[in-house]
């Protein structure tokens, strides 16, 4: 199988998981991102409705990737190949970004954050990683030839 295809294969599975969990799965996101003792605050309902918007901007991601996987011919032009590639790469690092400074801090601070380097969002912050990474480099190897 080609390099290409495993990453989109894999950005397409990635980015519906994470529409599944953000806009299908809000009230299991909700009990991530907040700690029980704030889970009665007056604004969760609020977050709960918010982090909806963030599984409705992964799903045009995941079906753009699993429309190139139909469409291997595109792939012909290089520059089609990098561009298509460096905005996969910059999707996951936009998630991986957001997490660092949330990780120097420490994660959870209080009620404050989410825990970075434990459970689901360790999960999430190694994959957008690592993924971020694959599509760079896949990128920049197209980009070399």
């Amino acid at each position: 199988m080609r390099v290409d295809t495993i990453l989109l294969v894999a950005n397409a599975l990635w980015f519906c998981a994470a529409f599944v969990q953000f806009s299908l799965a809000q009230a299991n996101t909700v009990k991530i991102l907040v700690p029980r003792e704030e889970r009665g605050n007056p604004l969760v309902p609020t977050l709960g409705a918010s982090v909806a918007f963030l599984g409705g901007m992964n799903l045009p991601i995941r079906l753009l990737s699993a429309y190139l996987l139909t469409r291997p011919d595109w792939f012909a032009a290089s520059g089609v190949a990098v561009t298509m590639f460096v905005f996969f790469g910059a999707c996951h690092l936009s998630q991986t970004a957001f997490n660092i400074p949330v990780l120097l801090r420490g994660g959870r601070v209080g009620v404050a954050y989410w825990p970075v380097l434990s459970g689901p969002m360790l999960r999430i912050f190694v994959i957008d990683t690592v993924l971020s990474i694959a599509n760079f480099s896949y990128a920049a190897s197209v980009a070399a030839r």
